[in-house]
């Protein structure tokens, strides 16, 4: 069976499924849900829209590192869109409104941790990165330690953040869906499951950097155009509308300020640690400096991409700042009427609300299709980083030892997106009812106490060996999943106990850390002769990193 063909009947079984999810029967399961037909409409034109852009990609992806990094021919600019498309998730636009309209100054400091992580990956990472890597993460630390242990070591620490990520994301485009679709939850998740497949299996890297290039425009354009609309109501003055949130608020002039929530220090570092020092590891977005040709076009992008998201984060302030006022003295988006109450669809809809304010059933099925569409693509991103993981690091490097044929590791990359898309469903299927806060910690703590450090020091120590590497990696891994599991998030929230064992929700602090600490100690008490090799080859692997000599470039498009 060709890949047209396969193509063709995945896209048959995804109309299917489409088809399965509007049925009455469907919808009926779904108690007081509207159903908002231009939403539907919309999304099925993205769907639409993306899957013609996956048969095209499928058209362009010959080799293996066409499927990998899309033959490193993405450009800067094009990059950087990409790359502010698998930064702004859907969590950034529902999630840092309603903190906003919820909490005022608070959400800000998120939206700013978010943000600072970008200058720290232009000067510390790109230009190296992209010097030192071609495939996956896992290349760079293993440019000079051993590839077995380092490779596996990496592609599990990879596979473990990008499943916790996707069950975030998986969970919450259920839910979105079935609040702004009125579809099934269930439903919600297979589409997003078989969608993401079908992007990653047949489209490869190509397909997934379009359709994050595409979804990073609409959400930027649907974001300003509604923050514009936003703004026109209060005379495109921030004055008049500070004035007014003050004025609107229950706190007053209390929501300009940080509020109990951040009033423990120790724990707005240890987040902002997890925050900044978590991007600079998570591996689907350190993976994108491999689709560009060189280091230049490298920096440009996390330039670009710096300049998008820092806008979008201005934009999303704007909205939750409007969402208090225009949203909190409006008794229609409450719980029977109520202002100050329960809000209608749940703590994460103000942006939501302030749409269909704003611009009526258009605007808010506008916003939604974004939205879904937001979460498709960072979940193709996501699983694009595993199924590397998979077929490069564990199968190619580690297990065949260099030597797989191409047809059998393009084999395995397909078996394994589809093995994920379907491990996505079945947890994002498990954690329905599930608070899933704490994953969006654990993701974060894991990526910033594993990838970040090992990658870190492998760049810009020479002392780094691979025994340390090991120790400190599997530190940073065990702190941080176990003091996850004792905090308050999971100890007390989810286990039921009185009191957590680990009082912050933010493992980074600590844990990453302590993966620091454990790699020096392991690296300083490495007398072996490979340790003596390893840190004899920085010398080589500095030379490369500032230079580029000897990297991969641009070999297709």
């Amino acid at each position: 069976m060709n890949r047209t063909s396969q193509f063709l009947i995945i896209s048959v079984l995804l109309g299917w499924a489409t088809a399965a999810s509007a049925a009455p029967g469907a919808l009926e399961a779904v108690e007081k849900q509207p159903i908002n037909l231009t939403a539907i409409a919309m999304f099925l034109v993205f769907v639409v829209a993306t899957l013609g852009i996956t048969y095209w990609a499928a058209s362009k992806t010959k080799s293996m590192e066409d499927f990998y990094t899309a033959g490193g021919g993405i450009t800067g600019f094009q990059n950087g869109l990409a790359l502010a498309g698998d930064y702004m998730s859907a969590a950034a636009l529902l999630g840092l409104t309603s903190m906003i309209f919820f909490n005022g100054y608070d959400g800000m400091i998120y939206a700013i941790s978010f943000f600072v992580a970008w200058p720290l990956l232009l000067f510390l990472f790109a230009e190296r990165i992209r010097n030192l890597g071609r495939v996956t993460i896992a290349d760079i630390a293993a440019y000079r330690l051993d590839q077995n242990r380092i490779r596996t070591l990496m592609a599990f620490g990879s596979l473990t953040v990008v499943c916790f990520y996707l069950v975030v994301q998986m969970v919450g485009a259920g839910q979105l869906i079935q609040l702004l679709f009125g579809l099934p939850y269930n439903y919600a998740v297979i589409v997003v499951g078989l969608l993401m497949a079908i992007y990653v299996t047949f489209g490869g890297m190509v397909a997934t950097t379009w359709v994050q290039i595409i979804k990073a425009v609409l959400l930027l354009f649907g974001g300003t155009f509604l923050a514009t609309l936003a703004l026109a109501q209060f005379g495109f003055s921030l004055n008049t509308l500070f004035e007014q949130v003050v004025a609107t608020h229950q706190s007053g002039s209390a929501v300009l300020l940080p509020s109990k929530l951040v009033s423990d220090p120790v724990a707005m570092i240890s987040l902002s640690i997890g925050l900044v020092f978590g991007t600079a590891g998570l591996p689907h977005i350190l993976m994108r400096f491999f689709t560009v040709p060189d280091a230049k076009q490298a920096r440009k992008s996390v330039f670009v991409a710096t300049g998008f998201i820092g806008f979008f984060f201005l934009v999303v302030a704007v909205l939750g700042m409007a969402a208090i006022v225009i949203v909190g003295k409006n008794p229609a988006f409450f719980e029977a009427g109520q202002l100050g109450g329960k809000l209608i669809g749940g703590g994460n809809m103000p942006v939501m609300h302030l749409a269909k304010a704003l611009g009526g059933d258009l605007m808010l099925g506008f916003l939604s299709a974004i939205a879904f569409a937001t979460i498709l693509a960072v979940v193709a991103g996501l699983t694009m980083a595993g199924t590397s993981a998979i077929s490069h690091d564990l199968y190619v490097m580690v297990v065949k030892k260099r030597h797989a044929d191409v047809a059998s590791e393009r084999r395995v990359s397909r078996i394994a997106s589809v093995c994920i898309g379907v491990v996505a469903v079945a947890l994002g299927i498990l954690f329905k009812e599930q608070n899933i806060a704490f994953l969006v910690a654990l993701t974060f703590g894991v990526a910033a106490s594993v990838n970040f450090p090992i990658l870190a020091l492998s760049m810009y120590w020479k002392g780094l060996t691979t025994r340390g590497a090991l120790i400190g990696g599997a530190a940073g891994l065990v702190s941080s999943v176990s003091l996850v599991i004792l905090s308050p998030a999971v100890w007390v929230k989810i286990l039921g106990n009185t009191d957590a064992v680990f009082p912050f929700d933010y493992p980074a602090i600590i844990s990453m850390n302590l993966a620091f600490l454990f790699a020096w100690l392991g690296s300083i008490t490495d007398r072996s002769y490979r340790a003596k090799r390893e840190r004899d080859d920085f010398e080589n692997q500095f030379v490369r990193a500032q230079t580029g000599l000897g990297a991969s470039g641009a070999v297709s498009h």
